[in-house]
């Protein structure tokens, strides 16, 4: 009778094992890229030290052609990118941004006034700082800032919301650089 029955206790283990097994694969391919423990990749070129190699940083796009000429802000709507240009045509800072709910149309447009400096609540009830307007969608202002707490969100599609965020250094940037009447050039 021990025989048979460490065999049933060995068939049991073995059918729990293989059952949270399953489940753990389905939580893991389920889960969200924010909260899924990154997956392992391995190249068949590496040497096998069982330490991947950290991937280069993906360099920034080229400054959009036909994206005007002088001192600009230049904001590529696909790239969710935004380069600060001076006089001489030159990016001298490029960084990605997360764009608004409301996008504006491709096209010049100009710092507006006021700017705001302290921090204030952003239309999606987030504390931004450093807030650059340069245009307005369906009634809602557009325009740079950076969340006080340095996120990054996606905007909420059920709201109107016009900021275009950055990283908190990025915005500090944007603050300096795009001074009243500065243009801002939107492209696809």
């Amino acid at each position: 009778m021990a025989r048979g029955s460490s065999g049933i206790v060995a068939g049991l283990t073995a059918a729990a094992l293989a059952a949270v097994g399953f489940l753990a694969y389905q939580a893991s391919a389920n889960a969200p890229d924010s909260v899924a423990a990154p997956k392992p990749t391995v190249s068949a070129s590496a040497p096998a030290t069982g330490h991947d190699k950290p991937k280069a940083k993906k360099p920034p796009a080229a400054l959009p052609v036909g994206s005007g000429t002088g001192k600009r802000v230049v904001y590529a709507l696909k790239d969710r990118q935004v380069w600060l240009v001076d006089e001489a045509g030159k990016a001298v800072r490029t960084f990605e941004v997360m764009p608004s709910a409301l996008s504006p149309k491709p096209g010049t447009y100009q710092v507006g006034t006021p700017r705001q400096g302290p921090p204030t609540k952003g239309s999606d009830g987030v504390m931004i700082e450093h807030v650059v307007r340069f245009t307005m969608v369906e009634g809602v202002s557009v325009g740079f800032s950076a969340a006080v707490d340095g996120s990054m969100e996606s905007p909420d599609p059920t709201l109107k919301t016009g900021g275009v965020r950055m990283s908190r250094t990025d915005g500090d940037a944007v603050w300096e650089f795009a001074t009243v009447r500065t243009k801002v050039v939107v492209v696809p």
